[in-house]
């Protein structure tokens, strides 16, 4: 087979979120229009300005970890890390693979990560025994002298975002190409679109493409509510985040991951595999300013490399954030090629923003509407904006 040749598809599905740990249960969330956005349950919120997000109260990564060898390695993973540990497992489930079938050096992992919160009490007493009198200022001779030694020593290997990856390759034998991109929310995604590449150059045949992220403590919630366009809206989280709409006043931050397994289609069939969708076109681009040219232009590519036109796509999974200013951005982007024809959802008031770990989480979703043959509602849009002129989805479809 010529590389052009080479097509890629999507063979299983692993999801880990406030609505759903797996693609059933996260399916029933989002065609019930159920939101897992509410008030913070791991640390007391109320100094907070923003007091909820997309939360996963229940979640225990030994649940996902067997053997006495792969439990060993939680002290070194982050919840970030664990999320995406889990994600990995059950798109492995999910795809149905015998793993000892596969080739490992052809096997890959490409994962999406961000900056990953340290928690409060591994950093807080190297703090205090860096910090000289009343001036709560770090004095670096106490930082060299007495700080560091309170730091435990495997710290820093809980928080490098290429941990993602090198867990999951680790715990699959994926020998492979690997790699982690570190681009916010476009993270994942644009993993997604290397790990296409690679198996059409024919590096690899199999590879495990996600994200993860969790936002859930309060160094990283002050960070985000001083620096970043939060909703206020405490006494009703769930219809906190409003996509497009009018009545819109910010994000909400979740946790979670969502991991695909990405496969050589040949591959695929030779297994028997359920094909849950093939990535025909990937486009990105960049433009300065809000005028949502650069958006455009993305998916302009893709369809070019598709071969087809905006009039035959069946609906738009956006990024859908809630932001006053990025809606409208998003909005005249996707307005650009489509104008209204097309039904545009948004995954967010469900789950919230998993920053990382939202493209593949939110492509998850995609491709499970395709297999049930329905497109849930937007969560929360009641009232357009003229900034927003897009065919928002507000009934199941």
């Amino acid at each position: 087979m010529s590389l052009a040749n080479r097509r890629v598809v999507l063979t299983g599905i692993g999801v880990v979120t406030s609505i759903g740990m797996d693609a059933a249960t996260y399916w029933d969330g989002l065609v019930h229009g159920r939101s897992g956005i509410k008030t913070i349950q791991a640390f007391d919120p109320a100094p907070l300005q923003t007091r909820f997000a997309g939360e996963i109260p229940d979640f225990d990564i030994k649940k996902y970890l067997v053997t006495r060898d792969e439990r060993k390695q939680i002290r070194v993973m982050s919840r970030t890390i664990q999320l995406a540990v889990a994600a990995a497992n059950l798109a492995m489930a999910d795809c149905k693979v015998d793993k000892a079938t596969l080739d490992p050096t052809r096997f890959g992992v490409e994962f999406g990560a961000g900056l990953i919160p340290s928690e409060l009490d591994e950093l807080g007493m190297a703090s205090y025994l860096s910090t000289e009198g009343n001036t709560h200022a770090v004095d670096l001779q106490l930082w060299g002298e007495k700080g560091i030694g309170s730091i435990p020593p495997l710290w820093m290997l809980k928080y490098l975002p290429n941990m993602l990856a090198c867990h999951v390759s680790i715990l699959h034998n994926a020998q492979g190409p690997n790699n982690t991109i570190t681009e916010s929310e476009v993270a994942s995604l644009l993993a997604l679109g290397e790990a296409v590449r690679i198996i059409q150059r024919d590096q690899s045949e199999f590879m495990l493409v996600g994200g993860a992220d969790s936002k859930l403590t309060p160094l990283s919630m002050v960070r985000q509510t001083l620096f970043g366009q939060m909703s206020r809206c405490n006494d009703t989280p769930e219809q906190a985040v409003k996509p497009f709409d009018a009545r819109r006043d910010g994000i909400a931050f979740g946790e979670g991951s969502g991991v695909l397994v990405a496969e050589e289609l040949e591959h695929a069939q030779r297994r028997g595999a359920d094909i849950r969708g093939e990535i025909v076109g990937f486009g990105s681009a960049f433009h300065r300013g809000l005028t949502g040219q650069g958006l455009a232009r993305a998916i302009r590519i893709a369809l070019a490399q598709a071969g087809i036109e905006p009039l035959d796509i069946d609906h738009v999974n956006a990024h859908g954030l809630g932001s006053i200013k990025l809606d409208a951005f998003e909005a005249r982007g996707i307005h650009e090629v489509f104008g209204t024809s097309v039904p545009v959802w948004a995954v967010k008031p469900n789950i919230a923003h998993l920053s990382a770990g939202c493209g593949t989480t939110e492509l998850a979703a995609s491709l499970l509407a395709f297999k049930h043959g329905v497109l849930p509602a937007t969560l929360n849009y009641r009232v357009p904006d003229p900034a927003c002129p897009l065919q928002v989805l507000t009934q199941p479809r």
